[in-house]
């Protein structure tokens, strides 16, 4: 082919205005499917793993029960979220141990529910505590973390360290580390863990003592039922409960310690 053919075809204004509209094109596409991305990520749920260092929750006089119970008890939980709005939920399931003389030991962990909405600046709850249930009704209070450089990889998303304390039982000061997802834009969290920039992932009580670890995250629209406010129980707020705590602690000095966030 001779150059100045090949040249002329190259400079044919034609050719410019459909590489100009291809490109056009292929940026809208591109764009477009950004935006979509990012409006999945606003609506969908996040499957968590529960572990409980059983042995480290028993008091030294007690020491006999670490031949009774595993080391180690885990469970699933579930996180649906959507703007402004989360609820967090037990997954409901029975885990069974084998005991010694064989024979099988079934464990069964209180159902807890927190519905949070960050628009209306509300928290309810209703948890379990010795087979009552209690309904708490009252204000978000944001944890004062304390955001440190450190980053880790969490289900491919880099996540961030934040740290607070737990001084609500001064003989149990609870020290909390927190990784969130800044990629993820929602101050959400598992229980009552939020208000950080990016949707909490991971976090640790006492070093080990309590784990909750995202193992998926699943972006899709909610089904009507799977929002849903917390109902039943004695109606209570924060303060209230915790009081009820402090009055079974007295009561049961020798028992298994309450890790409560």
């Amino acid at each position: 082919m001779p150059v100045s053919f090949a040249l002329s075809k190259f400079l044919n204004p034609f050719n410019f205005i459909t590489m100009k509209n291809s490109l056009i094109f292929l940026m809208i596409c591109l764009f477009a499917s950004t935006n979509l991305f990012a409006q999945n990520q606003d609506e969908g749920l996040i499957t968590y793993e529960v572990k409980i260092n059983m042995h480290r929750r028993i008091p030294a006089e007690r020491a006999e029960l670490k031949s009774m119970l595993p080391e180690f008890q885990t469970f699933k939980t579930q996180l649906f979220f959507k703007p402004n709005i989360s609820f967090y939920t037990t997954l409901e399931e029975d885990t069974e141990e084998e005991i010694e003389g064989g024979g099988m030991r079934r464990f069964r962990f209180p159902q807890s529910e927190v519905y949070l909405d960050f628009a209306d600046d509300k928290k309810i709850e209703q948890r379990d505590l010795i087979g009552k249930k209690f309904l708490i009704q009252d204000t978000l209070k944001a944890p004062s973390w304390k955001i440190s450089d450190e980053t880790k990889t969490i289900k491919g998303l880099v996540c961030r360290k934040a740290t607070l304390e737990n001084k609500d039982n001064p003989e149990a000061i609870q020290s909390i580390s927190a990784w969130y997802a800044e990629s993820m834009f929602m101050s959400i969290g598992p229980d009552k863990f939020h208000s950080l920039p990016g949707a909490i992932l991971e976090v640790d009580i006492n070093e080990g003592e309590l784990t909750v670890s995202a193992i998926e995250i699943n972006y899709r629209t909610l089904k009507k039922n799977e929002l849903k406010i917390p109902s039943g129980g004695k109606t209570v707020t924060e303060a209230e409960f915790k009081e009820v705590i402090e009055e079974f602690r007295k009561q049961n000095p020798n028992g298994m310690r309450i890790i409560r966030n």
